[in-house]
């Protein structure tokens, strides 16, 4: 069959579009911007890559005709006032565009919304799931709890809070009740459903087989890796307390904790219904998919993560191609170049940079940097990075975000997206046996002038003695 993805960047498509190629099917990629497309996917005969913004009615005339099934994985977890309306706006222009085409089947991820009080995202949720109902097509809709896998949100912050902190002053939204499911679970209920005539025009709420608290998960996840943790609740924390305790504790985003903690304070408990046994799905228990998360951690094997996703940062649109030419004008630099005697090993160490390796020299500052950035609202250096090897387009890096990634040209382009009073880039390449680094960035006004003439004694030693240590043998 041909199968439309939609949000084929986002943490659950990337895990699906694989298992639908190894099921045989063509797979049409729904993409923003290319560049953020899988750079396998360019290799696959099977897997067509098409750019598609759902704001834009006219870039819909890009998806073929001849759709079998599509589904429908779009989402934020954007914080904006209007994100609601642009939800509604991508899916009304979706079936508007679908309904013109040989689908006969949408699959919808969604959260489960059977609650009475709902968070503002579960409202649009659901009023995404009314938009996309048709009577040319069959929608089939699976409303998830919390999802568990390595690289999902809810797993990472969870790592980050068991990991660092033996004992915690927690609010008292720990005590929501929810029902976790493995992100391997989503995905088999996502792959059965398809081209299943007894799940056309239903809606199910897909969950573990469990009812936990927050509280009982954050333990559980500490017996999974063998640690003691204590936690004590307070009833005094507000929501905006809440999500700066996330913020600053955990590696997310100020508009991602607040969005979180927003969604944590309504309790998800879903219905029973015949859909294990209709789609043969056995969802595993919580400290089961916590325990194969890790696996996969272990494994360097992480297929998604959500801090690769824009929301994780907010400072970068979609189309990284307006950020691939680094300006040449009006800018400052900072330009070193050194000769390369093992050009292998030195890209190897370029591809390997930030994250746990660290920035090779002067690392205490870069993390002090990443502090500064934390303190005033920025991501700090604390969102690392998915691989600690592999870097693809569109990754988080720390504080940057990969823009050029190619082995083959000997290439990286990182684009910053900590606070600053401009913008700044960071490329390495070899041309002739020879590293060219170069720092660039682009004030805006008087601060940013004076930002960069405050920092420029520090670039001094700092790049020197990075490009040496990437050139050593």
């Amino acid at each position: 069959m041909k199968i439309l993805v939609t949000g084929a960047t986002g943490y659950i498509g990337k895990r699906l579009i694989p298992l639908l190629i190894n099921q045989g099917h063509q797979v049409v990629c729904c993409v923003r911007d290319r560049l953020r497309a899988d750079k396998s996917y360019k290799e696959e005969e099977n897997i067509y890559i098409i750019e598609v913004d759902f704001l834009k009615p006219e870039t819909l005339q890009n998806i073929p005709k001849d759709i079998d099934i599509a589904y429908y994985l779009i989402h934020s977890m954007s914080n904006d006032s209007d994100f609601e309306s642009l939800e509604a706006r991508c899916a009304i222009n979706f079936k508007t565009f679908i309904e013109t085409t040989k689908t006969k089947q949408v699959i919808y991820l969604s959260g489960i919304t059977n609650e009475i009080k709902l968070s503002k995202h579960l409202q649009s949720r659901k009023n995404v799931e009314n938009a996309l109902a048709s009577e040319t097509y069959a929608l089939t809709v699976f409303k998830a709890g919390i999802i568990v896998g390595s690289g999902s949100s809810s797993f990472e912050i969870i790592r980050d809070l068991v990991e660092k902190l033996p004992f915690m002053i927690a609010p008292k939204w720990l005590y929501t009740k929810t029902q976790p499911l493995a992100v391997r679970d989503v995905l088999s209920f996502l792959l059965n459903a398809a081209d299943n005539t007894s799940v056309y025009n239903k809606s199910y709420d897909v969950f573990g087989p469990e009812i936990l608290t927050y509280k009982e998960m954050l333990l559980q996840f500490a017996n999974v890796r063998g640690l003691k943790r204590y936690i004590l609740t307070v009833p005094v924390m507000t929501a905006k307390l809440s999500s700066y305790w996330l913020y600053f504790v955990t590696s997310t985003s100020y508009k991602l904790a607040s969005t979180l903690v927003d969604s944590m304070n309504v309790q998800i408990i879903g219905k029973p219904s015949e859909i294990n046994k209709i789609l043969s799905v056995n969802p595993l228990s919580y400290k089961q998919a916590v325990a194969l998360a890790f696996k996969k951690i272990e494994q360097n094997s992480i297929v998604s993560s959500w801090k690769d996703s824009m929301i994780s940062s907010g400072r970068l649109p979609n189309n990284l191609h307006k950020y691939v030419n680094v300006p040449k004008y009006g800018c400052f630099k900072d330009y070193k170049e050194r000769q390369v005697k093992n050009t292998k090993k030195t890209i190897d160490k370029i591809w390997s940079i930030g994250g746990t390796t660290g920035w090779y020299y002067g690392t205490f500052l870069w993390k002090t940097r990443g502090y500064i950035d934390k303190f005033f609202g920025g991501i700090g250096l604390r969102r690392g990075r998915t691989s600690p090897t592999e870097l693809n387009v569109g990754d988080a890096l720390d504080f940057w975000r990969v823009i050029f990634a190619d082995k083959k040209q000997q290439k990286l382009l990182l684009y910053a997206e900590m606070k600053l009073p401009g913008e700044a880039w960071l490329e390495f390449k070899i041309e002739n046996n020879l590293l060219k680094q170069t720092a660039t960035f682009r004030p805006r006004g008087l601060w940013g002038r004076m930002y960069w003439y405050s920092v420029f004694p520090f670039h001094g030693f700092i790049f020197k003695g990075m490009i040496n240590k990437l050139t050593k043998e």
